[in-house]
């Protein structure tokens, strides 16, 4: 894998894709319905991380109050609706206009006042943000080593970044990628196994960004328990990232 950088990070085919997904982004039974299941295990690290990062109470029901929060790839506020209940000003960038206009109309009804904006994270002028998370996105990017770079820019000094995305094993192959798009419960064309990223990969990356990537805490799945947090990093990792 390379860590050269072409400095556009957005692949159009990868946004139509996701594009065509809008409409019933927010249907929990829909096309996204694994990401329904997905959003509280993602939220329950990254709450964690927020309150260690800041040394906040645990039981504060606004630990961002005061902080911006930015969510690249943000799809249709999935994340970026809880992220403003917690108390930031939140700002969600999508490569796909549809999502995001889907995202400003869910987030209106609900009473929400979050800034999304449709484009190049590179190129849309933003900075100086506490909070950085982009979930299940740099596998569908371009270049990667300048997607991280971009990230790392639009990061406050002090700030915490939290990422997640598949890892690139033969486990993900078989259950993300055959099994799961075959009987669909993710949408046939999603994932492409090929631009996994392993763990050891990305902290290269982030490194190459000038940014230290935390430990990894795998996403697993069981019957029992469905998507958890768990030591096993073979399917889906989340990992916090700073300075």
């Amino acid at each position: 894998m390379s860590n050269a950088t072409s400095g556009a990070t957005i692949r159009p085919e990868e946004a139509a894709h996701f594009g065509k997904l809008a409409a019933d982004w927010w249907d929990p039974k829909g096309s996204s319905a694994m990401l329904h299941r997905l959003n509280p295990v993602r939220l329950g690290f990254i709450r964690a991380a927020i309150d260690a990062h800041w040394q906040g109470d645990s039981r504060g029901v606004k630990p961002l109050a005061g902080k911006r929060a930015l969510d690249v790839g943000c799809g249709a506020g999935l994340l970026c609706e809880p992220l403003a209940r917690l108390g930031a000003a939140v700002t969600g960038v999508d490569a796909a206009a549809e999502n995001i206009a889907a995202a400003s109309a869910h987030a209106a009804g609900g009473g929400l006042a979050i800034d999304y904006r449709h484009g190049e994270i590179g190129a849309l002028g933003l900075s100086g943000f506490d909070l950085v998370c982009s979930m299940e996105v740099i596998e569908h990017v371009a270049d990667k080593a300048a997607f991280l770079a971009a990230l790392a820019a639009r990061l406050a000094p002090g700030g915490l970044m939290v990422l997640s995305t598949p890892n690139r094993t033969a486990k993900s192959k078989l259950l993300m990628v055959e099994a799961a798009e075959r009987i669909g419960m993710v949408p046939r064309g999603t994932h492409h196994w090929d631009d996994f990223v392993t763990p050891e990969e990305l902290r290269e990356l982030l490194a190459g960004a000038g940014l230290v990537m935390g430990e990894p805490k795998g996403i697993a799945f069981t019957p029992l328990k469905g998507l958890h947090l768990s030591d096993d990093l073979a399917l889906n990792y989340i990992v916090t990232v700073a300075r």
